[in-house]
């Protein structure tokens, strides 16, 4: 049987389990918490030491909070400005000794929560803000919402992520939540949008009759769904 490591990188904790070729779990949640600094080096020891308490699997799985482009990290705005470039899909396939995949952490999330039809949008509130848009199943390549302009000059994360909830308050943060999915739909027509993160907790809304909250465990078990294209199977193939 096929065994997934999958691992969430997040702005205060790293999260893993082992999956089955279906996405199901296998281990329980291992996590610990987000280094700080969090620089390339003490986030990839912290996943070495998850795999050690996990035990056997074959391939990794990787969502990683930033813009990711073929397994090379473009941004990392809530860890450490030292991960620009890094290649984390090479270099964790290199420590592991397994074939690795890095995805952004909103599409690991999507793939384990969307239903492959139509136009499907991922936000997950977190430290920051994710987002990815899905179209029949299939991420938009490099798409990266959090850092463009939203509302009084400031962008989507500025307004949405953790910071502004603490510094503004419950009510005007949800207000700005709804202005968002709204102001988005527009933009994309979406035919549903999946929440995720851990400040879904906080939404008091009344949600669109298209949106759903999604457990933050979805951005472990869409890992399996990284090895699913033709690359991901070829890599895979050559590997073994």
């Amino acid at each position: 049987m096929m065994r997934t490591l999958a691992v969430d990188i997040g702005g205060s904790k790293i999260k893993a389990m082992i999956l089955d070729e279906e996405g199901n779990p296998i281990t329980e949640r291992e996590r610990i918490k987000t280094p700080s600094p969090a620089s390339p080096e003490a986030v990839m020891a912290g996943i070495l030491e998850l795999a050690d308490r996990l035990g056997e699997y074959h391939r990794v799985s990787v969502g990683f909070p930033g813009a990711v482009r073929h397994g090379v990290i473009e941004t990392a705005p809530n860890l450490d400005p030292s991960w620009h470039r890094v290649d984390l899909q090479t270099e964790l396939a290199g420590r592991l000794a397994r074939p690795a995949r890095v995805a952004n952490d909103a599409t690991v999330q999507g793939y384990g929560a969307i239903t492959g039809h139509g136009v499907e949008l991922v936000l997950t509130l977190g430290t920051g803000l994710g987002a990815t848009l899905f179209l029949c199943g299939r991420p938009l390549p490099n798409f990266e919402l959090a850092h463009h302009p939203f509302l009084h000059g400031k962008t989507y994360e500025e307004m949405l992520g953790r910071k502004a909830l603490d510094r503004d308050g419950k009510k005007k943060w949800n207000q700005r939540v709804e202005k968002a999915l709204d102001q988005l739909y527009k933009l994309f027509y979406y035919d549903s949008v999946a929440l995720g993160g851990g400040n879904t907790e906080h939404l008091t809304i009344a949600l669109p009759a298209n949106a759903r909250i999604i457990p933050n465990i979805s951005g472990i078990l869409g890992g399996v769904k990284l090895w699913e294209s033709s690359e991901a199977k070829t890599a895979l193939a050559v590997a073994f």
